[in-house]
C-alpha cells in the first residue's frame, strides 16, 4: 500500500463501518446522501435506468474508492443509484469531513484526479465504441475493461472475472440475449469460459486484437 492510500485509509477508517448485502441499493437517484462512501470490501455498481426501463452501468468502485465526489465537492444532485454487486463493507464520512481531507491532503487530491482521468479516458473508449461500433464491440471492450479492473490472474495463466452475463449486459447497455449470443461465439473459439461464479479469460491478447478490428 502506498503512502497516499495508508493515508486515506487511516482517515476514513476513523468513521462508523457500515454493511451492505449484495443488491442492496446504498442510494437511489435524487435521494438525500448519507456522507462518502470509502469502500472496504466488495463492489459497488453506479448505474442509471433508461426510459425503456434498461439498467445501465456507468461505473463500478472497488476497495479503496470513495464516492460520489461530484456530489460532496460541487453539491451536485445525485441522478443515479448505487446498489451493492457483492457483499460490501464501508466506511462513511460526512461531506464536508471529506472535502476538507483533500483541501489539507494536496497528495491525496492529485492521486484521485489521476484516478478521475484514468476513469475519463474509459469513458471516452466506451463512446467510441457506442457510437462507431457493433455489439461485439462493445461486449468485448466491456470484457476487457472488467479484466483490468477486476481480473483475478490464476495459476494457469487465465485471468479470471467476477462478473456474469447478465453484468456485462448491464454494463453494455445491451440485450442479455444478444450478450449471449457473442458470448457463445467466444467460448465457441476457445477465448473465454463462463461458470456460475464468473467469466475466465483464456487469452486476453486475443480479446485484445479482436477489440482492434471491430471498431
Amino acid at each position: 500500500m502506498s503512502d497516499t492510500s495508508e493515508k486515506v485509509a487511516k482517515f476514513f477508517t476513523a468513521y462508523p463501518l457500515q454493511t451492505f448485502e449484495k443488491r442492496h441499493i446504498m442510494v437511489r437517484a435524487e435521494e438525500s446522501l448519507p456522507g462518502v462512501f470509502y469502500i472496504i470490501e466488495g463492489r459497488v455498481s453506479q448505474y442509471d435506468i433508461t426510459p425503456s426501463g434498461n439498467e445501465v452501468v456507468v461505473n463500478v468502485f472497488k476497495p479503496g474508492a470513495f464516492f460520489p465526489m461530484s456530489w460532496a465537492m460541487n453539491h451536485t444532485p445525485n441522478q443515479y443509484i448505487f446498489e451493492a454487486s457483492s457483499k460490501v463493507s464501508a466506511h462513511v464520512v460526512p461531506a464536508a469531513d471529506a472535502v476538507q481531507f483533500l483541501k489539507d491532503n494536496p497528495d491525496v487530491t492529485h492521486d484521485l484526479l489521476g484516478r478521475v482521468y484514468r476513469g475519463m479516458d474509459g469513458v471516452l473508449r466506451r463512446m467510441a465504441h457506442l457510437m462507431g461500433g457493433g455489439a461485439k464491440s462493445r461486449l468485448l471492450f466491456e470484457l476487457l475493461n472488467a479484466a483490468y479492473r477486476f481480473g483475478e490472474h490464476q495459476k494457469d495463466g487465465t485471468l479470471f472475472i467476477p462478473f456474469k452475463e447478465s453484468d456485462l449486459a448491464r454494463h453494455s447497455g445491451l440485450a442479455r440475449e444478444t450478450i449471449n449470443r457473442n458470448m457463445q461465439e467466444l467460448k465457441t473459439s476457445g477465448v473465454v469460459s463462463v461458470t456460475r461464479g464468473g467469466i475466465t479469460i483464456k487469452h486476453l491478447d486475443r480479446l485484445e486484437a479482436m477489440l482492434g478490428t471491430t471498431l
